[in-house]
């Protein structure tokens, strides 16, 4: 099993996480009802994706 011969540097270590981050989702425009939702996902506001009816919402 491989074993560290030397202690690495805080550089070295923040250099190799500097990928490491969370990525923020991208949103996109609802063209139905004009509120905002993740891409490539159903309206949770109106139950649109991509022009077509997917997910009966109750009115209330």
């Amino acid at each position: 099993m491989a074993h560290p011969k030397r202690r690495q540097s805080h550089t070295r270590t923040r250099l190799r996480r500097g990928h490491d981050k969370a990525a923020v989702p991208t949103i996109a425009k609802c063209p139905n009802c004009g509120a905002w939702h993740i891409y490539h996902t159903v309206c949770p506001e109106c139950g649109y994706y991509r022009g077509q009816l997917a997910i009966e919402k109750e009115e209330e």
